[in-house]
């Protein structure tokens, strides 16, 4: 898009977080964010979301909870995916104590949980 001479908005950010995601490029989404952040220093709840799953998803447990830990100290309202997709970085570094409280918040929060954290 650069080469294009066309700026990138917060719609084909969070596509190209999440697509790096999807194909295993966690470093790439990460990238995406951090040069989203220059350039929107508001950052969002989705677009987090797409990086703490971009996280997840290549094992990066440790990176996926600093995000976490970012949108919590930030203005953003964190959502259902947002807890889901912490608790499921906190499941993958076996962080049990970490998920519970993130699973308190989110019921604190009125949010529910998805079918697959009510097993």
């Amino acid at each position: 898009m650069r080469e294009a001479k066309i700026e990138p908005d917060v719609i084909s950010y969070i596509a190209g977080i999440s697509a790096c995601g999807k194909c295993g490029q966690w470093q790439r989404s990460l990238s995406l964010l951090r040069d989203m952040w220059k350039t929107r220093p508001a950052l969002d709840v989705i677009s987090y979301n797409a990086g703490i799953s971009a996280c997840v998803k290549g094992e990066q447990w440790q990176r996926a909870l600093l995000l976490l830990g970012e949108i919590l100290w930030s203005k953003s309202e964190p959502d259902t995916i947002f807890y889901n997709s912490g608790i499921s970085a906190c499941e993958k570094g076996e962080q049990w104590q970490l998920a519970l409280s993130l699973l308190n918040e989110m019921m604190d929060a009125m949010l529910k949980p998805n079918r697959q954290l009510q097993r």
